[in-house]
């Protein structure tokens, strides 16, 4: 192996330090690191997957607390040790970046699509650490969003046309809502307009209401794509808001589940995973580390009521009560599933509605209409 140095940007101190939560992964006891709401969530989910695919090792055994300094350096060495001659600066160097977030562009139309920022050394690092990046911000194609959302590709393009649109409608298309571009129709009228331009706004109102609808960076169509590409068993990092999360689909199991590491769970043994199943996040389940319903007694953490709190705490002592409690999650689980599975019928028929709409205005369109209604 080529004698390399890392660079001072990976050797250089930081002040962070977090906590280690001990979980169970594949029948043995792993140290996973936990974050805080300002933690480098990127920077820890990369450590994360290592040490659950058992390639790093935190030392000593009772080690509680780990720094960003130990940490970049054992995972310098972890690449430096699988490199071979093969030059890993750009790698090495973007490391630093995964604290702040990442900057890369995830392209609408596939899962493990992105362009990368101008070294492209983000994208070097998971190639050499052999972790699959992967992001669920896809458009339906079948949906009417989907032919004009194909033609810019990303995030950067679709913003770069809403405002070329903007500014051809002379600021009469854009409605800025949390930083990000809205296309609105309400007061674009493009009866002035050649037949290029036009175009343009007409594909800018349909991307701005994809951005629109898909602000958390997650679709349905996303996720269906996420769960048949991962491989029953695989560690992923799932790109998502600039940020990284651990995804995992368990053997034997089509769903597919989220590393829980943030710090008010430390002490909540059975929270270890989430279900992801829904592009709310207020609908995913914690299950335990054998993807169970968690049983916590964190309390207010998780939303628990004193009087849950409490119920939990008599379980220990009645087991017939706890298999009851159980069961009850079970079904609770059970009905919810049912619940997003109408929820999806019921998107389903309004896109349909919508899609129906769409045809009419633009058959009204072609006769003379020239003002675009949505």
């Amino acid at each position: 192996m080529p004698s390399q140095v890392l660079p001072p940007t990976v050797q250089s101190s930081r002040a962070e330090v977090w906590d280690l939560k001990e979980i169970t992964f594949r029948y043995g006891s792993r140290r996973i690191i936990t974050q805080n709401s300002n933690g480098p969530c990127s920077f820890i989910a990369i450590c994360n997957i290592l040490i659950l695919r058992g390639q790093i090792e935190i030392l000593p055994p009772n080690r509680e607390k780990v720094s960003y300094e130990y940490l970049s350096q054992l995972l310098g060495e972890d690449l430096l040790s699988v490199s071979g001659d093969v030059d890993i600066s750009a790698a090495l160097s973007a490391m630093p970046s995964t604290q702040r977030g990442m900057d890369l562009n995830p392209l609408f139309t596939g899962p493990t699509l992105f362009r990368p920022s101008s070294h492209g050394g983000e994208l070097e690092l998971f190639k050499l650490a052999k972790i699959k990046l992967v992001h669920g911000w896809l458009v339906d194609p079948q949906s009417p969003e989907a032919p004009a959302v194909m033609k810019v590709e990303n995030y950067d393009s679709a913003v770069d046309l809403v405002a070329a649109a903007d500014h051809i409608t002379k600021g009469r298309l854009v409605v800025s809502r949390n930083h990000a571009p809205v296309a609105s129709s309400s007061k674009a009228d493009n009866s002035t307009l050649s037949d290029e331009d036009r175009a343009k706004v007409e594909d800018a109102i349909l991307i701005g209401r994809f951005l629109e609808t898909t602000r958390t960076e997650l679709t349905y169509h996303g996720l269906f794509e996420l769960a048949r590409i991962i491989e029953p068993g695989q560690l992923v990092a799932l790109y998502r808001s600039s940020h990284l999360s651990v995804l995992y689909k368990p053997p034997n199991d089509d769903a597919l589940y989220s590393l829980v590491t943030d710090h008010s769970f430390l002490r909540e043994p059975t929270v270890v995973w989430r279900r992801m199943d829904d592009v709310d996040v207020a609908f995913a389940p914690y299950v335990d580390a054998d993807f169970k319903p968690s049983s916590p007694a964190g309390g207010d953490v998780i939303g628990q009521t004193a009087e849950e709190v409490f119920l939990a705490t008599q379980y220990l002592s009645d087991p017939q009560a706890q298999v009851d409690n159980e069961l009850a999650m079970q079904l609770q689980f059970e009905e919810d599933h049912t619940f997003r599975e109408r929820r999806t019928m019921y998107y389903k028929r309004q896109q349909e509605r919508r899609q129906y709409a769409e045809k009419k205005a633009a058959k009204a369109l072609k006769k003379g209409k020239t003002c675009i209604i949505m």
